[in-house]
């Protein structure tokens, strides 16, 4: 990234680079103006640094280039020697610039004012609280504004925002359901059905990308361990089921109304 080199003075300058694009011509051409003008004005004994200021930036190879500050009567000068059109449209943008900077300054000495006297350093303690005490009370309106025009969350986002697949069980709770409440729901619906003990989806509905069969491990009451097929539901099933439920009227926990 480009660092403009700055100096340590109070005159309002602009970096030759970018005179150089208000006015639409390149930097090395803008440069060799500058010092021709420089020129001219050392013969006549006027001061440069009311003018142009020698300075350096480093380009995007990290070499050190030249370019020079220039102060509002600098640009006086480079617009003078514009016509037509670009010369007024540079005039206009200069002003504007350095119109904008002034405005920032003034801005900063009201903000960071030295206070004359004891007097008037209680009147600027006085209206700095009343200032803070103003943000306060503003920030707390918008706090609650914010609060209260926030979208609620719903259980739909809570499903799009999920990657992970769920037991039946955690899908009921989130209806007030029982596990085996929702299951018997889904034969019902005629989405699952019952082999060996394990709830499997009819085959019309196998190929939609609802559940995936996961292998559990469990321990038998004699202390063998055991394992058998858990179906799981993903997020694409979820929204399913919840797309099912709602049509029957049941709704999550999450959207009831208070």
């Amino acid at each position: 990234m480009n660092k403009i080199a700055t100096v340590d003075r109070k005159e309002k300058t602009l970096n030759s680079r970018e005179v150089a694009k208000m006015i639409r011509r390149k930097h090395s051409e803008l440069l060799k103006d500058i010092r021709r003008y420089s020129d001219y004005l050392a013969a006549g004994d006027f001061p440069l640094g009311r003018y142009f200021m020698k300075s350096s930036y480093i380009d995007a190879n990290n070499q050190e280039r030249p370019c020079f500050l220039v102060t509002k009567a600098g640009c006086e000068i480079i617009a003078n020697k514009l016509t037509g059109k670009h010369g007024t449209w540079f005039t206009a943008a200069y002003v504007d610039k350095f119109n904008q900077m002034e405005h920032r300054q003034a801005n900063i000495n009201v903000k960071y004012q030295i206070p004359q006297s004891f007097a008037e350093a209680l009147r600027l303690a006085a209206d700095v609280a009343e200032q803070n005490s103003q943000l306060r009370a503003d920030n707390e309106i918008k706090t609650q504004k914010i609060a209260e025009y926030e979208p609620k969350i719903t259980y739909l986002d809570q499903i799009l925002k999920s990657p992970a697949t769920l037991t039946v069980t955690q899908i009921a709770a989130d209806y007030g359901m029982s596990a085996r409440a929702l299951n018997e729901f889904l034969h019902r619906k005629r989405i699952q059905h019952k082999v060996n003990g394990q709830w499997i989806l009819y085959r019309v509905n196998m190929r939609k990308g609802w559940t995936k069969s996961l292998t559990h491990q469990f321990q038998r009451s004699d202390g063998r361990l055991d394992t058998a097929l858990q179906t799981r539901w993903t997020q694409k099933g979820r929204l399913a089921i919840h797309e099912l439920l709602e049509s029957e009227g049941i709704q999550a926990l999450i959207d009831r109304e208070e």
